[in-house]
């Protein structure tokens, strides 16, 4: 039984959908919080399992079986991360779950300016230390990220960043169909595994792909990570929420995003989406 968390948000659907091309239904479960959005699973067949990681009774029956588990991480930048992970990590072994995969980030580490990548490294040691079989998935950057991030340079001619750096954007798409061909895998993934796309471009070059896409000059305008939070508490943004996003453009300057790795073009058996090919979707 492969169990897949998260499952009516983007990533774990997305994993779902993959999974179906070439598991029976009945050997998927998904663990949702709301199993009343689960319904689309439901209706081709799978059981829609109730599992919240801020209520711990609710995941040991809801793991229950798992030859495999997809342990979606928490994408609420206001909750305790670690604390849901360790709920589900304790519920993870409490059902003697075969092996636990998650999604993690390819910055995870304890000294991350970005909170997540910290979160990220906290959990692998959990995962570590549980006794576990396990498996990390960390996931680039996800590149749909950018059509926020890098505000509205369309209008402007523009990208305002607080920080420069490479970041090796990588399409949740593909992230989703690896994590997939990895479940069904044969051969397993032991620890940490990156999936990233096979370049990291700096916010400079973006730009410069930005430019030859638009056929007009598109700049960057690096400016103080102060300057950019009070513009952003000024455009309505909450100062916590300023101050999380702007994590990220401290950890791309400091090049915590910055490496590359072959494997998932060799686990899709293709070259990953480009940054290109991102801002492609977002001028069409």
């Amino acid at each position: 039984m492969i169990v897949i968390t998260g499952a009516t948000g983007a990533l774990g659907g997305a994993v779902v959908d993959h999974l179906l091309k070439t598991h029976a239904p009945e050997r998927i479960a998904v663990a949702v919080r709301d199993p009343q959005k689960a319904q689309r699973f439901a209706d081709r067949g799978i059981e829609v399992r109730h599992a919240d990681y801020a209520e711990p009774t609710s995941l040991p029956t809801a793991f229950a079986g798992a030859d495999q588990l997809l342990l979606v991480s928490s994408s609420d930048p206001a909750a305790d991360a670690v604390a849901l992970h360790r709920n589900a990590v304790d519920a993870a072994a409490e059902a003697r779950v075969g092996r636990v995969l998650y999604t993690s980030h390819q910055g995870a580490h304890p000294l991350n300016p970005f909170a997540p990548g910290r979160d990220h490294a906290a959990t692998e040691w959990m995962l570590q230390e549980s006794g576990l079989a396990w498996t990390s998935l960390r996931n680039g950057f996800y590149a749909h990220s950018l059509a926020w991030l890098l505000g509205p340079w369309q209008q402007t001619g523009v990208m305002t960043v607080p920080g420069e750096g490479p970041v090796s954007w990588t399409a949740r798409e593909d992230a989703a169909e690896a994590a997939a061909a990895i479940i069904a895998s044969e051969a397993p993934h032991d620890g940490p595994i990156t999936l990233t796309a096979g370049h990291a471009p700096t916010f400079a070059e973006i730009s410069s792909t930005a430019s030859e896409l638009v056929g007009r000059s598109i700049r960057v305008s690096v400016v103080d990570p102060e300057e950019w939070v009070a513009s952003q508490i000024a455009a309505g943004s909450p100062e916590g929420a300023a101050r999380f996003t702007l994590g990220i453009y401290l950890a791309a300057a400091e090049g915590y995003f910055a490496g590359v790795d072959p494997s998932l073009r060799t686990i899709l058996g293709r070259e990953p989406r480009t940054v290109r090919d991102v801002l492609g979707d977002v001028v069409a």
